[in-house]
């Protein structure tokens, strides 16, 4: 089955202007932030005609067991195939402890078997530096010559020079990397 691709840009981008509705302050802890994340992939995935599952598993032939996915998106029709999912659309990974940073991206591109591998993957990744970004794109580019998935890569990290928190996007296609965007947050006098 040919790869359906989504423009992942575009979900950058709704994420970014979307993230204030997930009500989240300064009083809530990492969990929170995580599972709001989560459920806004979860909720646009359904959205989209896509069954959306939270902590699915896929086999990791390199592990020899089954791993978690913080997300993943199926699509299921029965004109085709009344028993199984036809493939799996997204894979989506948040991570928010930054030294397991290249953990995430070898869950996002873990060895598995054919009808496991998404065609489309999104990791939301909190980074030490801004310095660590190249390394990891390396990284995605070299695992993703064989997965050939479409990517967007969100890295999060502190820029203390100005104090504040940058949002780094790049978009992979299955050829390489295709587009960067940028956004920060910042906190209001509400918290």
């Amino acid at each position: 089955m040919k790869k359906q691709y989504f423009n992942l840009m575009q979900f950058f981008d709704g994420y970014v202007r979307n993230y204030r509705r997930l009500n989240l302050s300064s009083a809530h802890n990492r969990s929170m932030f995580t599972k709001r994340e989560i459920d806004y992939f979860a909720n646009l995935g359904e959205m989209l005609g896509f069954d959306a599952f939270v902590e699915d598993a896929k086999f990791d032939k390199l592990l020899g067991r089954s791993r978690p996915m913080d997300l993943a998106w199926w699509k299921w029709d029965k004109r085709y195939d009344e028993e199984n999912f036809l493939y799996p659309a997204l894979h989506l990974e948040r991570e928010y402890i930054w030294s397991k940073d290249e953990v995430t991206i070898g869950k996002l591109f873990s060895d598995t078997e054919e009808g496991f591998v998404p065609h489309n993957v999104i990791g939301i990744q909190y980074i030490s530096s801004m310095e660590r970004i190249d390394d990891l794109n390396g990284l995605v580019i070299q695992k993703n010559r064989l997965q050939m998935s479409n990517v967007l890569m969100v890295y999060r990290y502190y820029d203390s020079d100005l104090a504040i928190e940058r949002v780094c996007a790049y978009y992979f296609t299955p050829t390489g990397l295709f587009e960067t965007r940028e956004a920060i947050c910042k906190e209001d006098e509400s918290g």
